[in-house]
């Protein structure tokens, strides 16, 4: 791998494309959750439930930071140039 593919590489986190990616894996574990609150709540079971919501809280708040990201890159590409 040369260089600047390396280096291109480094920087697709701080991409808009992987911003994408991670708000797309991000919702995807939403749907874990969903999951895990209705048996949770089919189950009665309280101390599941409580694990659901704060895991849910926990997607809301990365999908805000990964929302933020999104918006401060702006045109500032890393992998555009």
């Amino acid at each position: 791998m040369s260089t600047s593919a390396l280096s291109k590489a480094k920087g697709f986190k701080k991409s808009k494309s992987g911003t994408y990616l991670s708000i797309g894996t991000t919702a995807f574990g939403a749907l874990g959750v969903i999951k895990q609150a209705r048996k949770a709540r089919t189950e009665h079971d309280t101390l599941k439930l409580v694990d659901a919501v704060v895991s849910a809280a926990a997607i809301v708040t990365g999908l805000a930071i990964l929302y933020r990201e999104l918006k401060r890159l702006g045109d500032d590409d890393v992998l555009l140039g």
